[in-house]
């Protein structure tokens, strides 16, 4: 009696595991980096404030390097920074404005992963 219920819930843990694993997403890892990251500051007694401080820091280092670059329109890209991962999302005019995007954000001090995001629009009256 015994060895069959602990079967069963040997069995249940192991389902449970496999779903678990079986949901994830692509990225999620990054994410769960960060919500790790958030949990150990605040278990340390570290405040929101002193989370987000360094996160908009690091935001506002990474989008001030893309407006260094006049061929890429900055204004239509945003920039999300949680301890370290960076997410770029938005639109550029041009397929290989992508890549340098993603390059120019790897190149600030701080970033640890970039979730690159950006698609090609193309502007009105064009090919």
């Amino acid at each position: 009696m015994k060895t069959k219920k602990a079967i069963r819930n040997a069995g249940a843990a192991l389902i449970a595991l496999a779903s678990i694993h079986a949901w994830a997403q692509p990225g999620a890892s990054e994410a769960l980096a960060a919500s790790n990251a958030a949990a150990i500051a605040a278990s340390s007694g570290m405040t929101a404030k002193n989370i987000r401080t360094p996160n908009r820091a690091l935001r506002r280092k990474v989008y001030a390097e893309i407006v260094k670059h006049k061929e890429i329109n900055a204004g239509d890209i945003s920039v999300i920074a949680k301890s370290g991962a960076v997410t770029l999302d938005g639109t550029v005019v041009d397929g290989a404005q992508i890549d340098k995007v993603a390059e120019i954000a790897r190149g600030v001090p701080g970033v640890m992963s970039i979730t690159n995001r950006l698609s090609v629009k193309k502007p009105f009256g064009g090919q």
